[in-house]
């Protein structure tokens, strides 16, 4: 599916969440350390409650369109990289991934949220995202975790690829109640530094399919509030690691 489409499937999400969730504010930043590449320092996540107005992890952006690649596999894995019915690992660049997720309460405090469930999902290297047109099947590149008591949850997975009309990204999604009954939903998409993705994308098997054909700048989603959505990334164990921080007011 090309950009086209995607934006038109965005604008069609949107206006079904906002006739159906108007009672939740989502706010998210990124949180790194003197090592990053991209972003700016901050002291991580805390299980102390904050103001959230002197948290520079809380910062409001507009939730991100879901996009016609998610499929709730119920993936209950860490480690997303491989398909679980064949075992194969998809090749790429290692990216290990946190997600840090806090609440905003009514007073402004910002403090930890246990128990959420948080999906990722993303294409390839070759920009191919498993169980839909070619790949249905494979469920390679999916999977949730829950938030544990400080509120994190983290993924082992791959550098993505890009396909035409799209910025390099990863989904996301925010549900604050694991068992499915109640709760709420938000879903967005997280970004890369163009700087990075020119280094990993240089090297096998990136490489093969050429360059990418929209940046960040060109990107309409990314446009749309991407760039409170930059995650910073430091080298780490041959490839890279960094943490989105997400709060979520109720």
């Amino acid at each position: 599916m090309d950009r086209k489409n995607e934006l038109q499937f965005g604008r069609r999400e949107a206006l079904y969440r906002l006739g159906s969730v108007v009672a939740v504010g989502f706010l998210v930043g990124c949180g790194g350390d003197d090592s990053s590449i991209t972003g700016s320092t901050s002291t991580g996540s805390t299980t102390s409650t904050t103001p959230a107005s002197t948290n520079a992890q809380c910062v409001v952006t507009p939730a991100l369109t879901e996009g016609p690649y998610f499929v709730d596999e119920h993936l209950n894995r860490s480690d997303i990289r491989a398909d679980p019915t064949t075992g194969a690992v998809r090749p790429g660049v290692l990216l290990t991934l946190g997600v840090a997720l806090s609440q905003i309460s009514a007073a402004g405090a910002c403090t930890p949220m246990s128990g959420a469930l948080v999906d990722v999902w993303h294409c390839d290297a070759l920009g191919t995202y498993s169980d839909v047109q070619g790949a249905i099947g494979q469920k390679f590149l999916r999977g949730y975790q829950v938030t544990d008591a400080s509120g994190r949850a983290q993924f082992v997975t791959i550098y993505p690829g890009w396909y035409t009309g799209r910025a390099v990204h990863i989904h996301f999604k925010v549900r604050t109640n694991a068992s499915g009954a109640s709760g709420l939903e938000f879903t967005s998409q997280m970004f890369f530094d163009e700087a990075l993705t020119d280094l990993v994308h240089a090297q096998a098997p990136y490489n093969t399919k050429g360059r990418r054909d929209t940046t960040l700048a060109s990107d309409r989603i990314y446009r749309s509030g991407g760039s409170s959505l930059l995650v910073p990334l430091s080298a780490s164990g041959g490839g890279y690691a960094g943490t989105l921080n997400v709060g979520v007011r109720v």
